[in-house]
């Protein structure tokens, strides 16, 4: 069920275990999602073909009429819309001050791997990122290997 379309008092949603999962998550990365859907409720979202405002009010209202006990976001990592969807729910639980429980998770190399609220937000300063970089240059060997618009701008740059 897409998030932007579920009526946020529908009964399924009351006291849920709420996953939103990247709308290409299911497809691209089954083995990943089926890990994640098991007794929860799945609702799917793109912000690539969503508007970003609208996801939050989404989630910020849903927070407040359905109270889950959790949220749990699982998206493609690296993937900018689907960056979206974190930065969505830290700002529904920021305007709502819910005590809701929540988990960040990205798929790497098909695995899925949780990412602190703090990388969350962190992604959002980029002069923070580029204090990261700068202190951690070895992070851009492993960007090589993850990124296909790394490589090119490395061999680029090489020549």
């Amino acid at each position: 069920m897409k998030l932007v379309e579920t009526w946020v008092k529908s009964p399924f949603l009351k006291e849920s275990s709420l996953l939103v999962v990247g709308e290409c998550v299911q497809t691209t990365f089954p083995d990943a999602y089926k890990n994640f859907e098991k007794r929860r409720t799945v609702l799917t979202s793109c912000p690539e073909a969503e508007n970003h405002g609208l996801i939050i009010s989404k989630l910020a209202t849903i927070l407040v009429c359905a109270k889950p006990k959790d949220v749990t976001i699982l998206t493609v990592d690296g993937s900018p819309h689907c960056f979206g969807l974190h930065a969505a729910l830290s700002q529904a639980l920021f305007l709502t001050k819910a005590k809701t429980l929540f988990h960040h998770y990205v798929i790497v190399k098909g695995k899925a791997s949780e990412v602190s609220p703090e990388s969350v937000r962190v992604g959002r300063y980029l002069h923070l990122v580029q204090k990261c970089v700068k202190s951690c240059p070895e992070i851009l060997e492993e960007l090589s290997r993850l990124s296909l618009e790394q490589q090119c701008f490395t061999k680029a740059s090489s020549k």
